[in-house]
């Protein structure tokens, strides 16, 4: 299957790489950090699936599938991938031409035997509603053994402290953010912080940016600041999970 490429479609840095990681081992892989350079992408170079992520700027990517079929750009299977996640949701992204719909956080597993699925006609799809974290843990080390099994150490131990990196750093903004009260803006760092937590299995950030993003319109301003301080905590746990390497030492 190295033979293959796919093209990665997401407007965030640390979702691509977190991806290209997980891919890299089987599949060849370019991305694209909108629906204006995919579609730019997919007219002058081959690939054989896209992974398309639905909230990016300039273009989102139900108007991006839009134009491919519109333009016919080219008929390889177009994979939506979203934070929406309940039967509806998918049923309605599959209705817009969507050849398929994989849920966010993305669990590596689901991704690579999603896009298998596609590329080799006759295997049976795969169940992917199973959820396999452990909510009692801060961080699910179920992704680590997943990832390590399609990538090296290394580049595992990069990806999660490049989160880390970011994390401290979204979370910056969003405290100047509540300053000027501005909520709608401290939703979409939020939603970013949600999205990759879940997908590496930080728990402990998952489930703070989880709760604070459901009610980030109704908090009062005192609350605002709770919910951060919560936050705050939570990036010093996981700091302290990573810190040294040590939780990824046993992996030696």
């Amino acid at each position: 299957m190295k033979n293959k490429k796919v093209l990665i479609v997401d407007d965030n840095a640390l979702n691509r790489r977190v991806f290209e990681n997980v891919i890299g081992h089987n599949y060849f892989f370019e991305s694209a950090s909108d629906g204006m350079e995919a579609i730019e992408m997919l007219k002058t170079k081959k690939y054989d699936i896209v992974l398309m992520d639905i909230q990016m700027p300039r273009l989102d990517g139900i108007s991006c599938l839009k134009i491919i079929k519109e333009e016919e750009i080219t008929n390889i299977p177009i994979i939506a991938i979203s934070a929406y996640s309940n039967q509806g949701d998918r049923e309605y992204f599959l209705s817009t031409g969507f050849d398929d719909f994989i849920a966010k956080p993305v669990k590596p597993k689901d991704l690579l035997e999603t896009i298998h699925f596609h590329l080799q006609p006759g295997l049976h799809k795969p169940d992917t509603s199973e959820n396999d974290s452990n909510e009692e843990v801060n961080l699910n080390e179920s992704v680590i053994q997943q990832l390590l099994k399609y990538h090296n150490l290394d580049n595992i131990k990069s990806v999660y402290h490049d989160f880390l990196e970011e994390a401290e750093s979204l979370t910056e903004e969003i405290k100047k953010l509540a300053d000027l009260k501005k909520f709608e803006e401290i939703g979409e760092k939020l939603h970013i912080l949600k999205g990759n937590s879940g997908t590496l299995g930080v728990i402990v950030i998952h489930k703070v940016t989880s709760n604070f993003e459901k009610k980030i319109k109704q908090l009062e301003h005192n609350e605002l600041y709770k919910e951060i301080r919560k936050l705050e905590e939570g990036l010093k746990t996981y700091q302290k999970l990573i810190e040294n390497d040590k939780i990824f030492a046993k992996y030696e």
